[in-house]
C-alpha cells in the first residue's frame, strides 16, 4: 500500500491544474497534450507522488505515533 506524500493544499492544486490541462482537449485550442492532465489529476486524487518518493520529498505532515 502507497503512503501518502502530499499535504492537503499540493492536492488540490494538483486537481485543479489536472482538470484545467484535461478540459484543454474539449474546449480552446482541442489539443490532445491536455491529456497530460491525468498525471497530475491522477496523483492528486490518490495523494501519492512518484517523483516525491523517489526524492524523498513530502508535502504532507508526517503522522504522530503515540504509544499503546
Amino acid at each position: 500500500m502507497l503512503v501518502t506524500n502530499e499535504g492537503n493544499l499540493d492536492r488540490v492544486i494538483r486537481v485543479i491544474v489536472g482538470l484545467a490541462l484535461i478540459s484543454l482537449v474539449f474546449v480552446g485550442p482541442k489539443t490532445v497534450w491536455g491529456w497530460i492532465g491525468l498525471l497530475p489529476l491522477v496523483t492528486g486524487l490518490s495523494g501519492w507522488c512518484g517523483l516525491y518518493a523517489i526524492l524523498g520529498w513530502r508535502t504532507c505532515p508526517l503522522e504522530k505515533r503515540g504509544s499503546v
